[in-house]
């Protein structure tokens, strides 16, 4: 093909491409005036970048700084605070718009703010409160994975190691956040690290202390769900709801709660699937692998599935 015939049917493609396109972003219908409109989002990579300077925050030398470079520990960790403070208050004043933007809030009724930096600031504040409480409950999930993996050596190795840490670690991040009822960010950052670890916890869920997933991969756990404290899990495990009831209009009711209840000193073992808003899991209680559980469980029971019957055939099909 000649270069002139080629640079003519390129500009060609992109003249009719451009032309069916521009008219999708006014389409309101299909939600295109809201994608063409509000085109000051926050950043996914600011996002993640403040996750891991928080992760620098909490695990100090553990991730890709070390204080050995500043003259003393102190301004280590100052420097990563001044950080994430005025990354996060930027990427707030982006997200605060949302919560009254989308068909959810506007069928809510929910107004503007006046002051979108006033209310940024005050949620930046209140969450750098919660840091100490954070790390706090995140060298108690470090301790539980060290004393629940015979095969763990030394809290290092947890740290460096485990993408279940990393995966609790982001999640207590956006839960505050989520607290704080600010829009769009914690999802950001769950999904960006469910894609890292293969773990996918909503930052609604509420988790109790010395929470720790073994292995991980293939872990769900819904927005309503409550978990307890000192509570295990394996892969493959499905905190999830067990339908989703519709209003007048034939939509998802939205805020009520749809995910099982787990107490305290549980163990649920790989491929379990617990669903439901009313399902609770009683303290100390054992679930097995692969069950299935729609119903709750009273304390300090074991669930178990019954065993398939194993077949096994001779060599050469004899």
């Amino acid at each position: 093909m000649e270069l002139k015939t080629y640079e003519r049917r390129r500009a060609q493609t992109l003249i009719r491409t451009l032309d069916d396109l521009i008219p999708t972003y006014g389409d309101a219908q299909a939600g295109g005036d809201l994608i063409a409109s509000h085109t000051d989002v926050p950043s996914i990579e600011e996002v993640v970048r403040i996750l891991s300077d928080l992760e620098e925050v909490f695990f100090p030398g553990y991730r890709f700084d070390s204080p050995a470079d500043d003259p003393s520990f102190e301004i280590f960790i100052r420097r990563h605070l001044d950080t994430v403070y005025d990354s996060l208050f930027v990427q707030v004043v982006k997200s605060l718009p949302y919560r009254w933007k989308g068909e959810y809030a506007r069928s809510q009724g929910i107004q503007p703010l006046p002051n979108v930096e006033a209310e940024a600031e005050r949620i930046v504040s209140a969450f750098f409160k919660r840091l100490p409480a954070i790390r706090a409950l995140l060298k108690k999930d470090v301790a539980a994975a060290y004393a629940g993996d015979p095969a763990a050596l030394s809290y290092a190795e947890v740290i460096l190691s485990y993408p279940a840490l990393r995966a609790t670690t982001a999640h207590r991040v956006a839960h505050e956040l989520y607290r704080l009822q600010v829009p769009l960010i914690p999802r950001m950052m769950s999904e960006y690290i469910h894609s890292e670890t293969g773990i996918d916890i909503h930052p609604g869920a509420r988790i109790g202390e010395s929470f720790f997933i073994d292995h991980g991969t293939g872990v769900v756990i819904g927005e309503t769900s409550e978990i307890g404290d000192r509570v295990k899990l394996y892969q493959g495990v499905t905190l999830g709801a067990k339908s989703f009831p519709l209003d007048e209009h034939g939509n998802p009711i939205k805020a009520i709660k749809r995910h099982p209840t787990i107490e305290d000193d549980v163990i649920i073992y790989a491929g379990a699937t617990i669903l439901g808003g009313d399902t609770v899991i009683g303290r100390g209680s054992v679930i097995g692998g692969n069950v299935w559980i729609t119903a709750s469980v009273p304390p300090y029971c074991t669930v178990l599935q019954p065993l398939p019957e194993p077949i096994v055939k001779p060599p050469n099909g004899g």
